[in-house]
């Protein structure tokens, strides 16, 4: 084969056009400790750190490597090929230490140089020139970020080659190239194992080989060197068929757990990743209904599992706390009979279903002088321990659908599930009602996804060798079973430059990478002798892109829109058949796959039905019952690309006709997990992007805010100018100083106290802060100026839901404006100088920010899938988000549209379908409380008041404490007394005030009630007070314990407003929100005075009965009565009581403001402002864009989706295999 060059010059170093510079590699655990770190890594000057990291952290051999390399000679290799190994046959230093590659050109020599010398071995080259340019070809297109390889090659392709590495063999099998004769491996290395997708097949045999036991052996193969596999489990027999033995079978589900806790239990190295695996059960399986609710119920028990021992724990410490409290014989502290609080406590428990062994024994610790129980709680993180606890969290599960189910479906009629013994029914059921479970479950957990068999085979290019019925982990690979697939994707965006999309070097690249990716089958070893023998006689190959989101938002197109699903089209149509023409060239040269003869007619329809659809044929294809979606030539943007793809399929089926191909596939669309972060692509795969703003890594540690790349290059392409462009990202990424920050500025926070110092502090800050309260805090400021300037306590500014600000006076509004132009919004929604209708260039695959509302439908994501499909030989791995409040209808809907279209598979993702990951907003109020008359009535009365007691400590005081500070009262201070007689019950209500008039606290008296009751209420009064002066509003009291019922109950005497109540304390309440509220819909009786306006008087309705008063007189007023004895009644002529301003909302003073209006007057005490939510790690996550849950690897909250995978934007971690 003749190689060109194109991006390097002969006689020239491959990097002499590209900068490499010097850098640390650093990742961290969010607690700060480190998870790598390497100093002195060489990589270009182009990449971000985030790709540096990824590249040294997950891509360097860290160990092995000699410093004593020597050049092995081979008389028909090149000498610039020839293979290193030390020289002494060791690959230790000296003193024993091991070296490791530090260079990312080490990297990327060691995998060129080991695809050129296999290419040159196999005679892929014409000549040495040839041989040459093709290495530093590809040197230079990983450098530049423009293609690379899935992760098996980065981990072990060329350590052989160019450092000499080995071992013994791992039970591996290749088939020799010259000889074609299937051979066992005996070395780890010199053959590597680049390939990453893996199909595999099972029998329905328990220990013998290719049964289900070895099944689990050949899978560790595969994940100890990082790549993926899947496996259609369907031939195993059902839970109730028979056994050869006698009895019945355990079931496909058994033996499903058992693989799945294997896999639990591998990572690549330790470090690399988690296993990647794909589940495949066929809709016809006697087992299908258990597999579909399967994860359903997983889910479930984790549910349980979480909840279950955060009540536990709870409870149990409840009883300890009850314990602790008793004021009596010691004795008696641990007998429920005698102390009322260990009883009621352990009822609660019993009522929550806390087993009584575990309350019996917690009263036993307690005997021997334990004060609390550590009962392990657990969490709903995907990596946490409740759900490595449960079973299948380490696969993807699809299953396997028929045309003909589909149209059972349509007709609503019944569905027979066959016995895989003897092939007869195990149970009919409607195909409606299982199609409706498959729904529920991927709306319930996000799995299983959808496999349609029947388009799957339809585009079979070696159905003369059996179907294909299973797929690798992420499903885009999709052959017959114990083949493999080597990935490689080309970034897109590295093709555009100057408004242009470079179709020559697009064409160049993918002919390179085709070859590359056919010499890597040559090169490959296998982990069993099927999978060695399928992959010599299939050569499947999956090429593929990505960025393609990042492509068409630089263009200035919407995702969703005609103009980018042609173009996506066009450039999957221009790669595959390029490809496959490169495919017949080779097989021009080396022969066509040894699978090729028998299947040929076969392939050849397949081919011819590509072409007809580069040529926007609607209607002439072969043996298709559903139709591919042609390409749209009218749409296209770019006019060139829709003649390259015609012309490359009209070469490509040509040439096949001629001599064949040397690859069964060639292409798939793969996820580019790890790869699309070393190529720095904004987007991976097929998908749309995730945000429209990046955290950005810096080299020294931390992050710092960007704008999506592509944002600028397309408003510049929708014709904003340089000033209107800032502008718009200013607003999205906020500008990083408060200095001109509306409301809370430079100006105001000198006002409140702040220096220089601090204000530099602050500024210092603020680039890399999601939200400007994270930067006001005591580890920002120092606590020394928190405590003496702000006068902050200690206790207050430990308090984790303590917010700095609110304290300070600022409104939740204020906030929200100055945190807009500090840190942005995140979005461009109501950007200025954007237009409404360029908005859809911006939408990402959920919504973007605090404020977007904007995101890509449903059906976006399908038809983009359909565009490509039809040119894609394997599959298209790819995430369909849908919204939290889609439905199981919706589920079902896109699951029949894919199958519509010609999508070959679905995997559904809505969002909050997975318990670790958190909602965009809560359901409910938090202190949304169940009625409260039920448990008063199953309450003992001599009980009752402890219990309302308790209720106000956990309803108010425990959820409203953190808000402000405690407010005092004055030593001296106002009030009044009431006495009434409530139901032959005397009661004596005492209040106290502040000197504004504000009810601070209370005081309950009885009259002969007995001790017990009477020491109740008096502790409730106790409880209510300390809520009033932690500033819970009074109005909340009154809504809680107005109609309260429970005796004493009846007529009220000796009160003028108040002539009945429900209990004790209906009445107490109804007075105090009369007298203090002027709440006169509680009373009986309209309330009267000396000096307020009587409601209600006919004619004279709403005139005043007094003469204006003076200023003099109100002050004198308000000296010596009581607001409360007054009820509050004060004219509005006179006065207002009004909250204070925004400013002093916290400084304990009420303005009185003269009144304008003419209503009633009614005086409310100054509430503190709300304290805006605080955010955990996984809740800012998820406003940050990504899923919301925590990398298994390094701990950072910056996984997102990819393809069916997700992946780690911080260290580079997926739980795929690309």
């Amino acid at each position: 084969m003749r190689i060109e060059r194109r991006f390097t010059k002969e006689n020239q170093d491959a990097y002499a056009s590209i900068d490499f510079h010097r850098t640390t590699s650093e990742i961290r655990n969010p607690d700060g400790s480190v998870v790598f770190s390497l100093d002195n890594v060489e990589v270009p000057t182009t990449w971000s750190q985030v790709a540096s990291d990824v590249i040294a952290q997950k891509y360097f051999r860290k160990a092995g490597l000699s410093d004593d390399l020597v050049k092995i000679e081979e008389d028909d290799v090149p000498e610039f090929l020839w293979r290193s190994a030390p020289r002494d046959g060791e690959q230790v230093k000296p003193n024993g230490e091991y070296l490791g590659e530090t260079s990312a050109k080490q990297v990327f020599n060691r995998l060129a140089g080991a695809w050129a010398y296999w290419g040159w071995k196999g005679g892929m080259f014409d000549s040495e020139t040839d041989a040459r340019s093709y290495f530093d070809e590809m040197r230079y297109m990983l450098a530049a970020q423009m293609t690379a390889p899935n992760s098996p090659q980065w981990f072990n392709t060329g350590l052989h080659w160019a450092y000499g590495i080995d071992g013994p063999s791992q039970g591996h099998h290749y088939v020799d190239y010259q000889t074609g004769v299937l051979t066992a491996s005996n070395s780890s290395y010199e053959h590597p194992q680049p390939h990453a997708c893996f199909i595999q097949s099972v029998t329905d045999d328990l220990v013998n080989e290719g049964g289900i036991m070895d099944l689990w052996v050949r899978e560790a193969r595969l994940f100890k060197y990082g790549s993926g596999t899947g496996t259609n489990f369907s031939s195993v027999r059902g839970s109730q068929e028979s056994l050869a033995g006698g009895g019945k079978s355990s079931g496909l589900m058994s033996f499903l757990k058992i693989g799945d806790r294997a896999a639990g239990a591998i990572k690549s190295g330790g470090t690399t990743r988690r296993a990647a695996k794909m589940v495949i059960c066929d809709v016809d399986h006697p087992d299908v209904e258990e597999f579909i609710g399967w994860k359903v119920k997983e889910e479930q028990k984790v549910a349980s599992l979480v909840a279950g021992s955060k009540l536990h724990e709870l409870k149990l410490n409840e009883i300890f706390a009850a314990i602790r409290a008793w004021d009596g014989k010691e004795e008696d502290a641990f007998d429920p009979k005698a102390n009322a609080g260990l009883k009621n406590a352990i009822k609660s428990a019993k009522k929550v279903m806390i087993p009584e062994t575990y309350v019996y024994r917690v009263l036993q610790y307690a005997k021997q002088g334990y004060a609390s129980i550590e009962f392990p709680t657990y969490d709903t993180d995907w990596d946490s321990e409740a759900y490595n606890t449960v079973a299948g969290q380490n696969s993807n599960n699809s299953v396997r659908v028929t045309d003909s189910f589909l149209k059972a479906v349509e007709n609503d009629d019944d569905w027979e599930l066959i016995r895989r013994t003897d092939g007869k029914v195990s149970k009919t059921i409607k195909a409606k009602e299982l199609w409706e479970d498959i729904g529920h479950a991927a709306w319930a957990c996000a799995d299983p996804g959808v496999q349609y068999h029947d388009t799957i085979n339809a585009w079979h290019t070696c159905p003369a060798d059996g179907e294909i019925r299973g797929s690798n982990p992420c499903s885009e690979y999709m052959f017959l079973d114990d083949t493999a697939c080597n990935l490689a994707s080309m970034n897109l965006l590295k093709f555009y430059a100057d408004g242009e999309f470079d179709a020559d070097a697009y064409m160049h690249a993918t002919r390179l990478w085709t070859i590359t990716l056919e010499t890597s089958v040559m090169m490959a070893q296998f982990p069993s002798k099927a999978i060695a023998q399928g992959s010599y006689d299939y050569r499947t190959l999956g090429l593929g892109y990505a960025n393609i989101g990042g492509l068409l938002m630089n263009m200035g197109y919407s995702y969703d829109s005609d103009e980018g699903r042609s173009m996506c089209a066009a450039l999957t149509a221009v790669m595959t058949g390029v490809s496959y023409a490169t495919s017949a060239e080779m097989a021009k040269e080396l022969g066509p796959f040894p699978g090729y003869k028998k299947n040929a007619q076969h392939m050849l329809r397949v081919m011819r039905n590509h072409k007809r659809a580069a040529l926007g044929k609607k209607a002439g294809y072969e043996g298709l019952e559903v139709k591919p979606i042609p390409l749209d030539h009218k749409n296209c943007p770019d006019r060139n690309l829709i003649k390259l793809a015609e012309s490359a399929w009209e070469e490509a089926v040509t040439l096949g006709e001629q001599h064949g191909y040397r690859n069964a596939q060639v292409s798939v669309i793969a996820p580019t997990g790890t790869i699309g972060l070393v190529m720095d692509c904004d987007t991976t795969g097929i998908e749309p992007d995730f945000a429209l703003v990046k955290f950005k890594k810096l080299a020294g540690g931390g992050y710092f805010k960007i704008i999506n790349q592509s944002v600028p290059a397309a408003l510049a392409k929708l014709g904003y100018g340089t000033a209107q462009s800032e502008e718009i990202i200013s607003y999205a990424v906020g500008h990083g100083t408060m200095g001109n920050a509306p409301d809370i500025n430079h100006t105001t926070l000198i006002g409140h106290g702040f220096g220089q110092e601090q204000l530099d502090k602050i500024e210092s800050a603020l680039p890399s802060a999601f939200d400007i309260r994270f930067v006001f805090n005591q580890w920002t400021l120092g606590a020394d100026f928190c405590n003496g300037t702000l006068g902050i306590p200690e206790e207050q500014l430990n308090d984790p839901a303590f917010d700095l600000l609110s304290h300070l006076g600022f409104s939740k509004k204020q906030v929200e404006a100055a945190n807009h132009h500090v840190c942005g919004t995140m979005t461009l929604e109501g950007a200025p100088h954007l237009k409404e209708e360029h908005y859809s260039v911006f939408d990402c695959a959920n919504q973007c920010g605090r404020i977007g509302k904007r995101y890509l439908s449903v059906d976006s994501h399908i038809t983009m899938m359909a565009a490509a499909q039809s040119f894609i030989s394997g599959a298209i791995s790819k995430t369909i988000n849908m919204p939290n409040d889609a439905t199981i209808e919706d589920c079902q809907a896109a699951y029949e549209l894919s199958w519509s279209l010609g999508v070959k598979a679905n995997a559904l993702y809505r969002d909050g379908s997975k318990l670790s990951q958190p909602l965009s907003s809560a359901l409910i109020d938090d202190e949304d409380e169940d009625d409260f008359e039920e448990t008063l009535r199953d309450t003992p009365a001599g009980d009752r008041a402890q219990v309302l007691a308790e209720r106000i400590v956990e309803k108010v005081i425990i959820k409203e404490v953190r808000k402000q500070a405690r407010e005092r009262l004055p030593e001296r201070r106002k009030g009044y007394t009431q006495k009434a007689n409530v139901g032959g019950h005397k009661v004596y209500l005492r209040t106290g005030e502040y000197q504004d008039g504000k009810i601070g606290e209370i005081f309950i008296d009885m009259h002969k009630e007995g001790a017990g009751f009477r020491a109740m209420m008096n502790n409730f009064a106790i409880a209510v007070s300390v809520g009033l002066q932690y500033g819970v509003p009074l109005e909340e009291f009154v809504d809680a314990f107005t109609f309260t019922r429970f005796d004493p109950a009846g007529m009220v005497q000796g009160n003028d407003s108040i002539k009945s109540a429900t209990s004790i304390l209906d009445y107490i309440f109804r007075e105090l929100a009369i007298s203090y509220l002027d709440r006169t819909d509680l009373a009986h009786v309209q309330p009267e005075g000396e000096s307020f306006d009587t409601l209600g008087r006919g004619v004279e309705e709403g005139k005043s009965n007094i003469q204006q008063a003076n200023e003099d007189n109100l002050a004198m007023i308000k000296q010596v009565s009581s607001t409360g004895y007054l009820r509050k009644r004060l004219p509005q002529e006179l006065m207002v009581l009004q909250g204070g301003g925004q400013g002093n909302l916290f400084s304990g003073e009420t303005a009185v403001q003269a009144a304008t209006g003419t209503d009633s007057a009614v005086a409310v005490a100054a509430q503190p402002a709300a304290v805006m939510p605080q955010l955990d790690d996984r809740a800012k996550a998820k406003m940050q864009g990504y899923e919301g849950d925590a990398c298994g690897d390094c701990g950072n909250y910056t996984l997102v989706r990819n393809g069916t995978c997700m992946k780690c934007n911080t260290c580079g971690g997926t739980s795929g295999c690309s």
